[in-house]
Parts: C-alpha cells; sequence; structure tokens
C-alpha cells in the first residue's frame, strides 16, 4: 500500500503532525480559506474558488448585459456598505448578488435596476444567459438557476432633466 501525502496550504502557518505509522508522511494542515467554494482535483494539484469570486463573475456578467442599469442589494446593511464603497472606491461587483455554491453548481440570485424601455424579459433572459456562459468558462460550475427581481427603473432622461428644471421660473412668487 502507497502511503499519501495531504498538503493543505491556506495560510502562512501550518501545523505538522508526524504520524507514528511508519506508512505514513508528514500532514501539512491550515486553517481553511473564509467562504471555500467548489475545489477542482486533478493530478497535479487542487484549485479551490471561493464564493465571493463566484459573486463576483455573476455580477460582472449581469452589468454587461444591455439594459442593466445596476445591482442593487436591500436593507439598512446594504445602504450603508453601498455608501462606504462609493466613499472609499471600493469594488462594488458582488452588491446585490447572492449565490449558493456546490461542488459542481451554483444558484444565483439577484437584484437589478433595469433601463426604462428595454423589455424587461429580453434583459433578464440575456442576464441568464451571461451568467450561465461566463460561469461555465471561468469557474467550470453549472448554474442550475439564475433568479432576478427587477427592483426599480432607471429613467436616463432625468440625469438630464435636473439641471433643465431648475432654470424654469418658480411657480410661486
Amino acid at each position: 500500500m502507497t502511503p499519501t501525502v495531504s498538503h493543505e496550504l491556506h495560510s502562512s502557518n501550518h501545523d505538522v503532525d508526524q504520524g507514528t505509522d511508519t506508512n505514513s508522511f508528514a500532514t501539512v494542515s491550515a486553517m481553511p480559506p473564509v467562504n471555500p467554494g467548489p475545489v477542482a482535483m486533478t493530478d497535479t494539484g487542487a484549485t479551490a474558488i471561493a464564493t465571493n469570486v463566484v459573486a463576483k463573475i455573476a455580477g460582472i456578467a449581469a452589468r454587461e448585459v444591455e439594459g442593466v442599469h445596476a445591482l442593487v442589494g436591500s436593507g439598512a446593511g446594504d445602504a450603508l456598505s453601498g455608501l462606504a464603497q462609493r466613499v472609499t472606491g471600493e469594488d462594488a461587483s458582488e452588491r446585490g448578488v447572492s449565490v449558493e455554491v456546490g461542488q459542481r453548481e451554483a444558484a444565483v440570485d439577484l437584484k437589478l435596476i433595469t433601463v426604462y424601455g428595454a423589455s424587461i424579459p429580453d434583459v433578464a433572459q440575456a442576464v441568464r444567459k451571461n451568467i450561465i456562459g461566463r460561469m461555465q468558462e471561468m469557474t467550470g460550475l453549472i448554474v442550475t438557476e439564475v433568479n432576478i427581481d427587477v427592483v426599480d427603473l432607471y429613467f436616463p432622461e432625468d440625469t438630464h432633466a435636473a439641471p433643465e428644471a431648475a432654470r424654469t421660473a418658480p411657480r410661486v412668487a
């Protein structure tokens, strides 16, 4: 029987356990990564994809679709987080995205704002198709479902109408 070596290197602090069995080798172990995702095993090693990476891929893929204005979180915590991200310039690619990740499959939930005038069913279908394709090509995961909540509409003319409205005469003197 050939002994095997187990190496799990996730941080710079490692504990080495020496077994008393003469057929065993040292096992190097460490703390697992935060939110570990799927692990792909090959002959040359293991590749782990963190859950937040899967969420970022889904968020970026959704934003690539024409007709999607933004992805948004919900609740006061997400509002404060969004404000902090705008102030610090932090990456917001996970905002409005929730994922469940298994070893081979993933499920995605999104909250988004669409552009007024775009067909919501067409935008939703394009978002699903793009997320499924990007996830498959980048991670190898099979996306079993993409649930989309359209929570608001964006009116592009509102951004241009504000300065014009300020120039009109007041209704009351």
